[in-house]
C-alpha cells in the first residue's frame, strides 16, 4: 500500500469560472468537520472561525456553499497541492487593488510565484499559466505586459494549510467505511446556531416532543420508525464530481518545475491519529508523490470527497432550489441544517446545474419588441461640447453666495469663509469665490467645483458630490459597440406567462480614447458577446428604454479594473446590474429575482436616466 501526503486547500467556484481559496483558518475548519466524519453533521457553518462569512454553510453531500439570505449556490472543492508549496508554508502572495486593499492571488498563481521567489529568480513571467503579467521581485511589482501598469505585491505569512497523510486504497473498496467515526467526540460550539442544531439532533434522537434543550450527549443512530427510507446507496453509487488534482509549482520562466502530485487518506484519516492505518509507521514508507497516476488521484479525491456519507446513512434530498418549487432557498437552507444535525446527510441540490442561455432559437422565431424601434443600436465616441469653458458650463447651475455660511466646502475640507484649499491646476476663478448649487442647494468653493469638472468626463453635466443630484445631460466613456434587443419564445424562472427579452452587447477589444484612464495605451474587452435577459412584462419593456438610452450615454461599460481578475485596462461593467443568466440563479446573476427590475430602475435613476429621459432623446 502505497503512502503520501499533500497539502489540502479548500476552494469555491467564481462567476468567471475561477477557483478561489478559502483563507488557512477556514480550510482547517472544513477539514475538522471532514475528519469528525458523520457525526459532525454533514454542514459546514463559515461563521463560526470567520464572521465575514456567517450566512454561509457548506454542504459536505453536494460539495456545495450555500448563501442562507439568498439561496445562492457556488461548487467547493476539496484540492491537494504539494507538500512543499507555499499553502504548506503558510505562504500568501497579494496584489492591491485600486482601493488599497490586498487581493490573494488563485492558489496555482501564487504556487508559481513561491517557487520563482525560492529559486531567487528576479521575476516571473506569468504568461506560461494564463495571465499577461510580470512578477518582478526587486521592485515587489506586477507589471501588466501589455499596457506596461504596474501595482504592488506583497509577500506574507499565514497559518500553514491543514496537511494529509495516509494510504491509498484500492479501486474495489469504494466507499470505505470512516474509521473516524469511533474517535470521542469534539465539545461541542456554544454559538446560538450550534446550540440550535445540537438541541434538534438530541431531540430527535431521543424521541423527545416537548422542548428543546442543550443536549448532553452526542449519538451516532438516527432515528428509528421516524420516517420510511430508501436502501442506502452502495459502493457502485455515483461519485460526486471531484478532480482530485495535486497541484504544485508549474512551468515558469526562466526556469522549469516539476509538478508533483500527492494522495492522502480516505475517510479522514490522518497521520499520528488512532485512525491511520498500521502501515503507516511500518516498512510502507512514502512514495514519491510524482509515482501517483491521475486514476488513483482521482480514487483518492472521490474518496475523500464522500467521507460523510459512507456511513450508510441515505440521503435525504432538498429538491428544487432553483425557482420550481414554492420553498424559498433561505428556508430550505435551515431545513437542511436541521435534517444534518438529526444525522442525516442533506443535498441541497440535485445537482446545481448552471443554465447561461436558453434552448436554440431559430430566425423565424426571433421577434421585434413591441413599442420598440428597430432591433440594434450603435454607439460611437462622442466628444464633449466644445466652445463652452467649465466656468460657462457651471454658470447655468450655480447661483453665487454673496455671505458664506461658516461650515466646510466638503470638496477640500476647508471654510467656505476662507478661501478653497484645492492644490491641483489652477482654475481661472479667484479661489474664495463661493456658490450654491441651484436644485440641491449644496453650497462649495465654485473653485472646488471648476476642478471637479475638469477632472470628469466634461460632458456638460454636473452631479453634485454630496447628493449625487445631476444637472444637465450625464454621459459616460463607454468604448464602441453595439446593442441588439428582440422577443425569443422562452419564459424566464418568475415570469411563467411572458416571453423573453434577450440583449447581446458586443464590444472590440481597441485603443482607449483622451476621456479613458490610459489614452493611447490598448484595451481588452472580455466575454463578449454578453447576453442578458429581460422578462417580456410592462416593467421589463420600460427598463429596456432605459437601458437604450444609457447605452446611447455610453453608461452601460467603461475601461478599468476588473474587481473578479483583477485586469486593468479592460471592459467593465458600470454600476448597472444585468441578468446573464437565463434558466438558472446560481451565480446571483439570474432569475428568479422579485426585486430585480426595482433594483435597476434604482441604478438607473442614479445615472440621471428616467422616464422623462425617453422624452429627452426624442426631442
Amino acid at each position: 500500500m502505497l503512502l503520501a501526503s499533500a497539502v489540502v486547500v479548500w476552494e469555491w467556484l467564481n462567476e468567471h469560472g475561477r477557483w478561489r481559496p478559502y483563507s488557512p483558518a477556514v480550510s482547517h475548519h472544513i477539514e475538522a468537520v471532514v475528519r469528525a466524519g458523520p457525526r459532525a453533521g454533514g454542514s459546514v457553518v463559515l461563521g463560526q472561525v470567520d464572521s465575514r462569512l456567517a450566512p454561509y454553510i457548506i454542504d459536505l453531500q453536494s460539495m456545495n456553499q450555500f448563501r442562507q439570505d439568498t439561496g445562492t449556490l457556488r461548487p467547493v472543492r476539496r484540492n491537494y497541492y504539494d507538500p512543499t508549496s507555499a499553502p504548506a508554508k503558510g505562504v500568501v502572495w497579494e496584489w492591491e487593488n485600486d482601493n488599497g486593499s490586498w487581493t490573494p492571488y488563485d492558489m496555482e498563481v501564487g504556487i508559481t510565484i513561491q517557487h520563482a521567489y525560492e529559486k531567487q529568480h528576479p521575476w516571473i513571467d506569468l504568461t506560461s499559466i494564463g495571465f499577461s503579467y510580470i512578477i518582478d521581485f526587486s521592485t515587489m511589482g506586477q507589471i501588466n505586459r501589455q499596457t506596461q501598469r504596474q501595482r504592488r505585491v506583497r509577500r506574507r505569512l499565514d497559518l500553514i494549510y491543514p496537511m494529509v497523510t495516509g494510504a491509498l486504497p484500492k479501486a474495489q473498496s469504494w466507499p470505505v467505511s470512516p474509521v473516524s467515526a469511533a474517535s470521542p467526540p469534539a465539545p461541542p460550539c456554544s454559538c446560538p446556531q450550534c446550540v440550535l442544531v445540537m438541541s434538534v439532533k438530541a431531540a430527535v434522537v431521543n424521541g423527545s416532543t416537548g422542548p428543546l434543550q442543550a443536549p448532553t450527549a452526542r449519538k451516532n443512530m438516527p432515528p428509528s420508525g421516524a420516517v420510511k427510507l430508501p436502501p442506502p446507496a452502495g459502493p457502485g453509487g455515483k461519485p460526486l464530481d471531484s478532480t482530485g488534482t495535486i497541484r504544485g509549482p508549474v512551468k515558469t520562466a526562466p526556469s522549469q518545475a516539476i509538478r508533483r502530485q500527492a494522495s492522502s487518506t480516505p475517510a479522514g484519516a490522518t497521520a499520528g491519529s488512532p485512525a491511520s492505518p498500521p502501515g503507516a509507521n511500518g516498512k510502507n514508507g512514502r512514495v514519491a508523490l510524482a509515482t501517483l497516476n491521475r486514476t488513483n488521484l482521482q480514487r483518492l479525491a472521490i474518496a475523500q470527497s464522500r467521507v460523510l456519507i459512507a456511513s450508510g446513512v441515505p440521503t435525504v434530498p432538498v429538491k428544487n432550489l432553483n425557482g420550481s418549487s414554492p420553498v424559498n432557498p433561505a428556508l430550505a437552507g435551515i431545513t437542511g441544517i436541521l435534517m444534518s444535525a438529526a444525522g442525516l446527510p442533506v443535498c441541497l441540490t440535485r445537482p446545481p446545474k448552471l443554465v447561461l442561455h436558453p434552448p436554440p432559437v431559430s430566425k423565424s422565431e426571433i421577434k421585434s419588441i413591441p413599442g420598440v424601434s428597430n432591433t440594434s443600436r450603435k454607439t460611437t465616441k462622442k466628444q464633449a461640447k466644445k466652445g463652452k469653458t467649465p466656468e460657462e458650463v457651471l454658470k447655468k447651475y450655480l447661483q453665487k453666495v454673496r455671505h458664506p455660511p461658516d461650515e466646510d466646502c466638503t470638496i477640500c475640507m476647508e471654510r467656505l469663509t476662507a478661501p478653497s484649499g484645492y492644490k491641483g491646476p489652477q482654475p481661472t476663478v479667484k479661489p474664495d469665490l463661493v456658490g450654491k448649487l441651484s436644485r440641491c442647494g449644496h453650497i462649495y468653493h465654485i473653485y472646488c467645483l471648476v476642478a471637479m469638472y475638469n477632472n470628469g468626463n466634461k460632458d456638460g453635466s454636473l452631479q453634485c458630490p454630496t447628493c449625487k443630484t445631476i444637472y444637465g445631460v450625464k454621459t459616460g466613456t463607454q468604448p464602441p459597440g453595439k446593442m441588439e434587443y428582440h422577443l425569443i419564445p422562452h419564459s424566464l424562472p418568475g415570469h411563467p406567462d411572458c416571453k423573453t427579452i434577450r440583449i447581446i452587447y458586443s464590444i472590440p477589444p481597441g485603443i482607449q480614447g483622451p476621456e479613458h484612464p490610459n489614452p493611447g495605451k490598448s484595451f481588452s474587452a472580455r466575454g463578449f458577446p454578453r447576453h442578458c435577459y429581460l422578462p417580456d412584462s410592462e416593467k421589463g419593456r420600460k427598463v429596456l428604454k432605459l437601458l437604450l438610452v444609457a447605452w446611447d450615454r455610453r453608461l452601460i461599460f467603461a475601461i478599468g479594473t476588473s474587481s473578479t481578475t483583477g485586469e486593468s485596462d479592460t471592459v467593465i461593467w458600470n454600476e448597472v446590474h444585468h441578468k446573464t443568466e437565463f434558466g438558472s440563479n446560481l451565480t446571483g446573476h439570474g432569475y428568479p429575482d422579485a426585486n430585480y427590475l426595482d433594483n435597476v430602475l434604482a441604478e438607473l435613476a442614479a445615472q440621471g436616466i428616467s422616464e422623462d429621459s425617453t422624452a429627452q432623446e426624442k426631442d
